[in-house]
């Protein structure tokens, strides 16, 4: 799941969840995570489809599940 495409979803807004924790990465990445506005792990939150949207998700799609 971690390397599918996120630029062909349906509709407007896209669900990410976090599922790892941004600890031992590097610390932009948890920045990023932030900035998704995700602040747990299991915690999801819709995001309009947008391609910096998508770009921020790319950069983190090893912590982040996509729907």
């Amino acid at each position: 799941m971690a390397n599918e495409r996120t630029d062909h979803t349906k509709g407007g807004t896209v669900k990410v969840t976090l599922i790892r924790s941004p600890i031992g990465f590097e610390s932009n990445q948890g920045l990023v995570v932030r900035s998704l506005g995700l602040r747990r792990i299991r915690h999801s939150v819709e995001l309009k489809d947008t391609p910096e949207t998508r770009g921020m998700i790319h950069k983190v799609r090893h912590l982040v599940s996509v729907e």
